[in-house]
């Protein structure tokens, strides 16, 4: 594969028309396929999460920091951070939550998470944070593996709603 640049830089609110057209591709793309999601379940979350209102909503929300990953113009990833957020089973009073982190599929093995985590890791350094969490989609074994990769350990589990369907993620915490 060919080698690509990538750039790593803060979402703001003009990204939010791209930003919530790639956030629900890579969403689709990633759980459409998988016959415990049913159809109707995906299409009720996602037209709740990745509509352009609600991504402006979450690029104004002064809780939220994004990060967009480029090669040349073109988005071809984000994380999104979330402070003030926390789970019973994470040991931290004061924690930041890794909330999201997807690259879209073309990109996938080509190093864009590892940026996009490792600018993470150190907004989180520079806002003070001692632990990072996040929940992970039980059967996601292969974001469970990256996560793991990472230093993330699994401490509890909590519901996600995807439509009507109540499913089990994962809650992984790393100290930093």
């Amino acid at each position: 594969m060919d080698e690509i640049t990538v750039k790593i830089r803060r979402a703001s609110i003009e990204d939010a028309k791209t930003l919530s057209a790639l956030a629900l591709k890579i969403f689709n793309d990633t759980f459409a396929a998988n016959p415990l999601n049913k159809p109707e379940d995906m299409k009720i979350y996602t037209a709740e999460a990745f509509n352009m209102q609600q991504t402006r909503r979450e690029l104004e929300d002064e809780d939220s920091i994004f990060f967009i990953a480029e090669a040349g113009e073109k988005m071809i990833g984000y994380a999104k951070l979330q402070e003030h957020s926390t789970e019973h089973c994470i040991a931290d009073a004061n924690p930041i939550e890794l909330q999201r982190l997807y690259v879209a599929h073309e990109f996938h093995g080509q190093g864009v998470a590892e940026r996009l985590m490792s600018e993470c890791f150190a907004e989180a350094g520079r806002r003070n944070y001692k632990t990072m969490w996040l929940g992970v989609w039980e059967h996601n074994h292969r974001a469970q593996r990256f996560y793991e990769k990472k230093g993330f350990k699994m401490v509890g589990k909590h519901i996600f709603r995807l439509g009507s369907d109540a499913q089990t993620d994962l809650v992984m915490e790393k100290r930093l």
